[in-house]
């Protein structure tokens, strides 16, 4: 059981019988009042994300995740379709909310964590398959870059790039076409040339 101060960012918790990624968490008072933490929890189930305040007396259970490594293989209609790392004819999907923006960084035949959760102690077997996990760094190669054009840093110094996943970030002037750059997939955006 976690105290509601153990209740940090990058933990998985068991609230009202789901599990639950906790995104943020800050803990706080005001003024003379007793200390809150006010958390945003993604629902790994549904990729809900509520706000949620524990307070000192909450108590909430740490959820049972594990990870295993799956391949990536396409996407279709809004379904993210995965497959067992050693066994193609495996095959499952995910819905768009629970991959999160990330998924479009994903390179067909690319390895992720499949999360597990396992419900209770006498769960036997692999777990509940409930979201992924996916790296945070990737590096895909540049497929469109518009030229750089003298006198275009005066709006700022970036362009629109397109990536070989067919997603567009925001990169600077330098960036061409060919280029391989690193992505961070949280946020969605460029972090530096590889």
């Amino acid at each position: 059981m976690l105290n509601y101060n153990e209740i940090l960012s990058k933990r998985f918790i068991v609230y009202e019988g789901a599990p639950y990624e906790v995104l943020d968490a800050h803990i706080f008072r005001m003024q003379q009042r007793k200390p809150v933490n006010q958390t945003k929890l993604k629902n790994l189930f549904t990729g809900k994300v509520t706000e949620i305040t524990f307070h000192q007396a909450d108590k909430v259970e740490e959820a049972d995740i594990h990870t295993r490594e799956i391949k990536y293989l396409y996407t279709t209609k809004g379904q993210f379709w995965f497959c067992e790392a050693n066994n193609p004819a495996k095959r499952f999907s995910f819905d768009d909310a629970i991959v999160g923006v990330g998924g479009r960084f994903l390179r067909p035949n690319s390895m992720v964590d499949a999360l597990t959760w396992k419900e209770g102690i006498e769960d036997e077997g692999e777990g509940k398959l409930i979201g992924i996990r996916l790296p945070i760094k990737v590096e895909l190669k540049v497929t469109e870059a518009p030229p750089a054009i003298k006198g275009d840093t005066a709006k700022g110094g970036n362009k629109v790039i397109t990536l070989e996943t067919g997603a567009t970030i925001n990169a600077p002037m330098f960036i061409g076409e060919g280029d391989v750059v690193r992505i961070n997939t949280e946020t969605g955006e460029y972090v530096e040339r590889a």
